[in-house]
């Protein structure tokens, strides 16, 4: 019998590791997990008071890394601690960044994929901000691709989850998509 609960929630979230550049021109990047594809070009993230929230309004552009598996340590450290108190977080925790050839922002090296973004509209709503951004273009090393596409397998991409606090690894494919529920026509 299923129990009754007063909240709900959806789980689970991506985590994204968002890349800025502050007024200086220092890299900086951030864990959000409210974010996703809301459309085939388009993303969208919903952010609180963040220096990456300050950066994103004044630069108008952005990058988006998944976090994986192999930097899981160092994509939650970015997440936990303030690049306004502490603004070397990326080299403290062993991440590099190279600049976009697309859009005002870094790339972070340790993170096999990034999608380079720029924003389309800011929503401030219930004190939070909704950057929706167009994505104009990813980076992704040959080592997570296969046959020219990214492989989630190679790329171990981690989830936020929601109810256990913690991060899982996406896993197997479970079936194809439009074609495992082909067996009931």
């Amino acid at each position: 019998m299923k129990q009754s609960f007063e909240k709900g929630f959806i789980t689970p979230h991506p985590v994204l590791i968002l890349g800025t550049y502050d007024e200086n021109g220092t890299p900086d990047a951030m864990n959000a997990a409210w974010g996703g594809q809301i459309a085939g070009n388009q993303i969208a993230v919903s952010l609180s008071s963040h220096k990456t929230t300050d950066n994103i309004r004044r630069n108008k552009e952005f990058t988006v890394a998944f976090a994986t598996a192999e930097q899981i340590a160092a994509c939650d450290y970015v997440g936990i601690v303030s690049g306004n108190k502490v603004p070397d977080k990326l080299a403290k925790c062993g991440l590099t960044v190279t600049k976009s050839d697309k859009v005002n922002a870094p790339v972070i090296d340790q993170l096999p994929v990034t999608i380079e973004c720029k924003v389309t509209a800011l929503q401030e709503e219930f004190g939070e901000t909704r950057v929706v951004a167009e994505i104009v273009g990813m980076k992704a090393e040959e080592s997570v691709l296969t046959d020219g596409k990214v492989d989630l397998g190679k790329l171990h991409p981690v989830v936020f989850d929601t109810v256990g606090l913690c991060y899982r690894v996406v896993g197997d494919s479970v079936g194809g998509a439009w074609s495992v529920g082909k067996q009931f026509d």
